[in-house]
C-alpha cells in the first residue's frame, strides 16, 4: 500500500479518539469511512471535526476552502452485516472502540471477510494484546498495532506494535503510512503497556505512594513535579486530566499482564476514587474538587523535601526505562522518543539519567529498596551493569 495512492481509511469507533485518527486521515487526503454502533455518534464527530477546523481557519493553519474539502472526506458508515461493504475498497481499518478483547476480536473477524488482502487491520488499543486481538482473525498476519495518543490530532506520537504472528511488510507498510500522516512513530513490542503507558507508571504509582505515606498532599507533589522537575503536568492534576477510571484501569492491565510485579501495583487511594465515582475533571472531583467555588489548596513550597520527591519518583521512572531497553521492548531512541512525544516529559529519560548519574539513579533505588524491603524498587539488572562498566545509559 502506497501512501501516495491514498487509498480509503476506515475507522470504526467514532469517539473522540476514533473521530481524532479520522480527522488525521483525511487531514493528509484520504477519503475515510467513519462507523460507530451509535447510529448518532458519527454526526457528533464530524461536528466536533468541523469546530476543530474552524479553529485552525481561525488560527490561519488552513484556508475554508481545504477545511470543508477535508470535512467531505468523511463519511459515515455502519458496523452491520449490510454496511460493512463500504469498506472493501480500504487500504487500512482502524479500529478504535472501548478496550474489550472479544468486541475487538469480533470486529477484525467481520471485517476480514469483506476487506482487500493486502488491507491491514489497525487496533488502536493502548493495553491489549496484539496477539490476542489477532487470535480470531483468519490472517492474523495483517493485524497491527497502531497506537494513538489522544488528541490524535494534536499529539505527534503513535506507537506501531507488531504482534507475533504480524507480517514484516504490514509493520512497515502500517509505519510509512502514518510517517505520511505527519506523526513520529516508535516501534514497541506487544507486552503490557507497550513503551508509554509502561515506562510512565511510576510516574503515577510512586507519587500515590508519596500521598498515602503522608509525605505532603497532592497539592504540593504536583507543584514540585512540575516547578522542580519540570514535567509539564503533575502527577494528581494529570491523573484527573486523563481520567482516574482510565488511569487506574491501565494500572491494572499493566500489572496483571506481568503476573502482579509488585512494580505495577495499583494505589488503593486511586482504587477507592474510582469506587467513589470521582474520576477527576470529567466528574468534578478526583484528587482536586472542580466544582464551582471549589478552591485548589495551595501547595508547601519547600524545596529540598520537594527535590527529595522528584528524585525519588524520577530514579524509578529511568529504572523503568532502563528495564525496558534490557527487556527489548524498544530501541533506547524509540524510548527516549515516545516519552518525550508521547507524554511530554521534559528529557528522555535515559538521558535525565546519565545527566544524574546512573550510580546515583542505583544508589537511590537500592536506599529505597533497603528501606521498604519491597521487589518494587529493585534497579534493573541491566542499570548495575552500566554502573559497573562506567557505560552510559543512553548507549
Amino acid at each position: 500500500m502506497e501512501t501516495h495512492s491514498r487509498p480509503p481509511v476506515g475507522v470504526v469507533g467514532a469517539g473522540a479518539m476514533g473521530s481524532g485518527i479520522a480527522l488525521v486521515a483525511a487531514s493528509a487526503g484520504h477519503e475515510v469511512r467513519l462507523a460507530d454502533v451509535d447510529a448518532g455518534a458519527v454526526a457528533r464527530a464530524r461536528d466536533a471535526m468541523r469546530q476543530t477546523l474552524a479553529r485552525d481557519v481561525a488560527k490561519g493553519r488552513v484556508n475554508q476552502d481545504l477545511a470543508d474539502a477535508t470535512l467531505a472526506r468523511v463519511t459515515g458508515a455502519g458496523v452491520s452485516a449490510a454496511d460493512i461493504d463500504a469498506f472493501a475498497d480500504c487500504g487500512v481499518v482502524i479500529e478504535a472502540v472501548l478496550e474489550d478483547l472479544a468486541t475487538k476480536q469480533e470486529l477484525f473477524s467481520a471485517f476480514e471477510r469483506v476487506v482487500r488482502d493486502e488491507c491491514i487491520l489497525a487496533t488502536n488499543t493502548s493495553s491489549l494484546s496484539i496477539a490476542a486481538i489477532a487470535g480470531q482473525c483468519r490472517r492474523p498476519d495483517r493485524v497491527v498495532g497502531v497506537h494513538f495518543f489522544n488528541p490524535a490530532t494534536v499529539m505527534p506520537l503513535v506507537e506501531i506494535v507488531p504482534g507475533i504472528a504480524t507480517d514484516a511488510d504490514v509493520t512497515v507498510r502500517a509505519r510509512a503510512l502514518v510517517d505520511g500522516w505527519g506523526k513520529i512513530t516508535v516501534l514497541a513490542s506487544d507486552t503490557p503497556g507497550f513503551i508509554v503507558n509502561r515506562v510512565a507508571r511510576p510516574y503515577y504509582g510512586e507519587s500515590l505512594r508519596l500521598l498515602e505515606e503522608g509525605v505532603a498532599d497532592a497539592s504540593t507533589i504536583d507543584w514540585a513535579m512540575r516547578e522542580l522537575g519540570g514535567f509539564r503536568m503533575g502527577p494528581f492534576e494529570l491523573m484527573d486530566f486523563i481520567g482516574n477510571d482510565v488511569n487506574y484501569a491501565v494500572t491494572r492491565s499493566v500489572y496483571e499482564g506481568f503476573y502482579q510485579d509488585p512494580r505495577y501495583r495499583p494505589a488503593i487511594t486511586q482504587r477507592r476514587l474510582v469506587e467513589a465515582g470521582m474520576y477527576g475533571r470529567k466528574r468534578e472531583r478526583g484528587y482536586y474538587d472542580y466544582r464551582v467555588g471549589a478552591t485548589k489548596p495551595e501547595p508547601v513550597k519547600n524545596e529540598v523535601p520537594g527535590r527529595a520527591m522528584v528524585d525519588r519518583v524520577v530514579a524509578m521512572l529511568v529504572n523503568e526505562a532502563v528495564e525496558a531497553v534490557h527487556l527489548r521492548v524498544a530501541s533506547a531512541h524509540d524510548i527516549e522518543t515516545a516519552m518525550t512525544k508521547g507524554v511530554n516529559y521534559p528529557r528522555g529519560l535515559l538521558a535525565w539519567g546519565d545527566q544524574i548519574g546512573a550510580a546515583t539513579v542505583l544508589a537511590r533505588l537500592e536506599a529505597l529498596q533497603s528501606e521498604y524491603g519491597e521487589d518494587r524498587y529493585r534497579p534493573s539488572s541491566l542499570l548495575r551493569r552500566r554502573v559497573r562498566a562506567g557505560e552510559p545509559l543512553l548507549a
